[in-house]
């Protein structure tokens, strides 16, 4: 039985509805055999942070550019939101967009007098000025934890607002306290889209897939280009009307299972937009499963035969080059879930030893319930097993302890803050935020390039370490890296 129900204004949490977990430490075999046993999460008797829900889901909603969003809570809840206009700043030239519009963030600034006598007065005021000093063509409204506990009735303001203004006034749930998997603050938003800006498909188009992603680069355009379509991006850079006619797809694709899992599910089983049957493309494995499964959805599949054999010859031999310089160089990755698994699909194409990962979650199986959609099954498979494999939703005092254990060759992250613990300890460190970066083919040959280049010039990082001061004591470093993860083997 499906567990979406767009009926619902607040979206099933992840630990709930796919049985994701934020704790565990053994090896990557085990963690995808231990799906079909049961996964029990592992607490910890000590967290040094956590993620919170509320940036996640102003993440998809601030990119938007003809949107506004409005965090309901204290001025600080939405202190940290105005990091993604910097993000749309920086990469709204990769998309092509002319006129980038300024971002829209505000803020209800409940204040203690708030949390007594309640903030939807102070709500619908809010909306109503966001409106008049912007004109959007659409308003999502985040909730933090002060709105959360006090019981605002956002929905019903939000609804009110809506009829009043005429245009979509979206609640989106996404308080931190609801989730340890800060990642449902994606769900959370992909929830009220669909709920509020989703409509029936007019009819179908052969000419449109839909891309779930992050930023960063247009490479989808080229690969969508001999099927005759071209890519519909949700939801950086996209707009309401993008999002509005979403369901009139051929089929949806991702960038990121973790992104895009909840969307995806919903675009097939609502509005009848076919997901592809296959993870996102890292690696010549998994690229190819990918070309072929986005052949046969679209009932195109001698074109993708011929990108997949054009590609491979133009950059097979670059591929073998960097194999040769990279081969037995040892690297550990910490990153989200999905694109952790994709980091480590890059590094078994490139001959390196994936010698650790730190992955901020895990997601047992996504909401589509295809097993070809898990990118960790595929990676052990097409690569064999990663040890020292750390679920650990961003515990930087386990990722620097087995960092000075392991001292790989390099790390790699797609996180800002997380290289800085590999270059304190002299290891050369490689951060690329741009998930697109490393995708197909001319993507192994760009992440190698980089890669060889970290690895030779490790010089100022090794400068760094004779200078750094490290904040963790010697006893921490003489501790087992999960010494406060409690719990057996992860089963």
């Amino acid at each position: 039985m499906s567990k979406i129900n767009l009926s619902l204004p607040e979206v099933q949490i992840r630990e709930i509805r796919i049985n994701s977990i934020t704790g565990y430490q053994g090896d990557a075999e085990e963690l995808v055999e231990a799906r079909e046993l049961g996964l029990k999460d592992k607490e910890r008797s000590f967290s040094q942070c956590l993620g919170c829900a509320t940036s996640k889901a102003a993440c998809m909603t601030v990119l938007i550019q003809d949107g506004a969003v409005i965090s309901h809570g204290p001025v600080g809840c939405a202190s940290c939101l105005h990091e993604f206009a910097f993000t749309y700043r920086v990469n709204y030239p990769l998309r092509g967009i002319e006129r980038p519009t300024p971002r829209r963030i505000f803020s209800t600034n409940l204040k203690e007098k708030d949390t007594v006598y309640g903030g939807n007065i102070k709500l619908a005021n809010t909306i109503r000025e966001v409106y008049e000093r912007t004109k959007a063509n659409a308003i999502f409204v985040l909730t933090t934890c002060a709105a959360g506990i006090i019981g605002d009735d956002v929905e019903s303001v939000c609804n009110e607002a809506e009829e009043e203004l005429g245009i979509p006034v979206v609640a989106i749930f996404c308080e931190g306290f609801r989730s340890k998997v800060w990642t449902t603050g994606f769900d959370a938003a992909y929830h009220g889209i669909a709920r509020k800006l989703i409509q029936k498909p007019r009819a179908r188009r052969d000419d449109m897939i839909n891309v779930i992603n992050f930023w960063g680069s247009d490479v989808f355009a080229e690969w969508f280009a001999p099927f005759g379509a071209k890519p519909n991006y949700i939801t950086p850079f996209s707009t309401v009307n993008g999002l509005k006619y979403a369901s009139e797809a051929a089929a949806t694709v991702q960038a990121c299972s973790t992104l895009g899992s909840y969307l995806g599910a919903v675009l097939e089983q609502d509005f009848g937009v076919p997901e592809i049957p296959a993870a996102p493309p890292y690696g010549i494995a998994q690229t190819d499963r990918w070309f072929r499964a986005l052949g046969k959805i679209l009932g195109k599949e001698e074109i993708a035969e011929k990108i997949i054999a054009e590609k491979k010859k133009e950059y097979l031999p670059k591929i073998e080059a960097l194999r040769e310089k990279l081969a037995g160089k040892k690297a550990y990755v910490t990153a989200g879930a999905a694109h952790g698994h994709a980091l480590l699909d890059v590094l078994g194409e490139l001959g390196m030893k994936a010698v650790g990962a730190a992955i901020f979650h895990h997601d047992p199986i996504y909401d589509s319930g295809r097993e070809e959609n898990d990118q960790l099954a595929q990676r052990v498979a097409d690569y064999g097993n990663v040890f020292n494999y750390n679920v650990c939703n961003k515990q930087e005092f386990e990722l620097v302890n087995a960092l000075n254990r392991i001292r790989p060759d390099v790390l790699l992250a797609r996180h800002g803050g997380m290289t800085l613990w590999g270059a304190k300890l002299g290891i050369p460190s490689l951060l690329i935020g741009d998930e697109h970066y490393s995708m197909g083919y001319e993507g192994l040959v760009n992440y190698g390039e980089r890669l060889l280049e970290v690895i030779e010039n490790d010089e100022f990082v090794k400068n760094l370490e004779k200078h750094a001061i490290n904040p963790y004591t010697k006893w921490w470093f003489e501790q087992p890296p999960y010494y406060f993860l409690k719990g057996g083997a992860g089963k």
